[in-house]
């Protein structure tokens, strides 16, 4: 039996198997009143994942507010316009016999961006965009506007949005949630020296600094049932030599998310510095998945450039990880689970209207 193939239970979750979809931004919501709103590109995004044979589906970025989008174009989960339209996806997605999950997230200082293919630039007022905020007042990079650095009562209310959006996201009939502390967004920012500046509570010392983290995490916690998982993701280090979020941090704020009730910990690096040097080669982000596991016994997924179902097989098999996510190789092959599991030996789910097929 092929280890990337075997169910993994979670909780009272059981997830058909090990190969995941990593959250991919689209930037195509749509837009005016129904800001954050999917759309039948998203339906079919997904949809062609699940028929795909994928075992859990991870949304892209989904904001907890207007102010926490990347772009215009992000998708949101602070309306209930947003969970009747997510319903007809996840009941989808659900009925192929993948499990739908969803990121909640807030962008901080690089919220309000322009989409990639247009550049990805800061954008103003007279391009739809918005004041940013942040830990504080310090810019993402040259030409990024400097953010607002929150107040303690505007953080709580950041929690707040968090927690809202978790309840929405089991209302649209989502089954795993996963926090975004990752890329260089808003907890992230948070959780680094680099971009957090802060002296109150929230700021210098290793504990200040995760403070954020945690009370969202508690927030979410305490909404989202007992029986469903709860994910958080990371960037494993900033990529810098000195003053940013390192590996060993990571292993230590793991630990205290799994106390806080954290299932998994999905496992990226890099976005909180510009003009980095990241030494990208395929699985390069795999060891960092590995330790956590091995030293706090959290289970992981590990994800980047992850593209060969020997190589995925081979992750899962030797225990660096329960799980993989991929993102870019699922872009290219939405059928790549099914394509996977006839090189392995492995089987996944197939729609009856394509068992000829198999």
């Amino acid at each position: 039996m092929s280890a990337l193939f075997e169910p993994y239970a979670l909780r009272s979750l059981t997830i058909p198997n090990r190969l995941w979809m990593a959250p991919m931004c689209q930037y195509s919501a749509e837009s005016g009143e129904r800001a954050g709103v999917p759309h039948d590109w998203h339906f079919a995004h997904y949809a062609a994942r699940a028929t795909g044979g994928t075992g859990l589906i991870l949304t892209e970025a989904t904001a907890v507010s207007p102010e926490g989008r990347i772009s215009p174009g992000d998708l949101g989960i602070w309306n209930d316009t947003q969970v009747e339209a997510f319903r007809r996806i996840t009941s989808f997605l659900k009925g192929q016999g993948t499990v739908p999950g969803i990121q909640i997230a807030h962008a901080g200082r690089k919220a309000s961006t322009d989409a990639p293919w247009r550049g990805g630039a800061p954008l103003g007022a007279e391009q739809l965009g918005w004041q940013v905020q942040g830990p504080s007042p310090v810019p993402f990079d040259e030409g990024h506007p400097v953010p607002d650095e929150l107040t303690s009562e505007q953080i709580d209310e950041i929690v707040a949005q968090f927690a809202d959006a978790a309840r929405r996201a089991l209302a649209a009939g989502f089954e795993v949630v996963e926090v975004h502390g990752a890329h260089g967004y808003l907890i992230g920012q948070f959780l680094s020296p680099h971009s957090n500046h802060r002296t109150d509570g929230y700021g210098g010392s290793f504990e200040n600094r995760v403070r954020f983290a945690l009370e969202v995490v508690d927030a979410v916690r305490a909404v989202w049932p007992d029986e469903l998982p709860l994910f958080f993701r990371v960037s494993a280090t900033d990529w810098l030599e000195e003053n940013g979020w390192s590996v060993d941090d990571t292993v230590r704020l793991a630990a205290l998310l799994k106390d806080h009730g954290v299932d998994l910990l999905d496992v990226s690096s890099g976005g909180n510095a510009a003009q980095v040097r990241i030494p990208v080669e395929p699985g390069y982000q795999v060891p960092f998945a590995a330790r956590v596991r091995r030293e706090t016994g959290l289970p992981v997924a590990a994800v980047g450039l992850i593209t060969e179902a020997e190589q995925a097989e081979k992750i899962v098999a030797n225990d660096e990880a329960d799980a993989v996510l991929l993102g870019r190789e699922l872009l290219r092959d939405p059928y790549f689970a099914r394509h996977a599991a006839r090189e392995l030996g492995g089987r996944v789910a197939a729609p009856d209207q394509y068992h000829r097929a198999i």
